[in-house]
């Protein structure tokens, strides 16, 4: 009799998965995590270092950042800090703008 498992997704990624979803050298990897681009999971797991689902968009966001405007990897945090406050008084605007026109009516 064989059984149905259902697929289970990791919650952490290692150092080939996430260099191998973001399709760059596993260096690169942890080249950005010496500069602080980015940051592997706490603890010392074997197999580590272990990193995040969100690593290799977040690599490929540093990669864009650097190619297409021409960053330096010193500018690099600064400019995704900044993102990171767009969409978050984006979101804000969206909850007024929702909270206003429920009112109004």
């Amino acid at each position: 009799m064989s059984r149905n498992y259902p697929l289970a997704y990791p919650w952490r990624l290692n150092l080939e998965a996430v260099a191998r979803s973001s399709g760059v050298h596993p260096d690169v990897v942890m080249r950005f995590v010496d500069l602080d681009l980015i940051r592997p999971l706490g603890g010392n797991a074997p197999g580590g270092p272990w990193f995040s689902l969100g690593a290799p968009e977040l690599i490929a966001r540093v990669m864009r950042l650097h190619s297409e405007l021409s960053l330096n990897y010193a500018a690099i945090p600064l400019v995704l800090d900044l993102l990171v406050r767009v969409d978050s008084l984006e979101r804000r605007l969206v909850e007024i703008t929702q909270v206003e026109g429920t009112a109004s009516r």
